[in-house]
């Protein structure tokens, strides 16, 4: 890795300094901008409850999604058996072992 001259490394902190400052002040402008427009925006009226059942939605969607992912894996690169079920260890799915009966 490749040291960085001294003064250069001051510019880039300054560099950046500046940008999050840019940055900070836009934010501001625009949610300023955003309570003028509408004043009674910034009262939530039970949004918070729609926004964490669509988050909720979404989570379990990608949840499925990564266990069918998963299980389709398994069964190309493996002769076991395998389930998708809820795990207390955040396994996505879980291993089978048949049953074989005592002869």
């Amino acid at each position: 890795m490749a040291a960085n001259p001294p003064g250069q490394v001051g510019f880039q902190n300054k560099n950046r300094v500046a940008i999050l400052a840019e940055l900070d002040k836009e934010k501001r402008r625009l949610i300023q901008s955003q309570s003028m427009n509408n004043p009674g925006a910034s009262i939530p009226l039970s949004r918070p409850a729609v926004n964490k059942e669509f988050r909720d939605q979404a989570e379990q969607q990608h949840i499925a999604a990564q266990q069918k992912a998963a299980l389709q894996h398994a069964h190309a690169h493996s002769s076991g058996f395998f389930i998708t079920q809820d795990s207390s260890f955040g396994n996505l799915i879980l291993p089978v072992l048949p049953r074989l009966d005592p002869e």
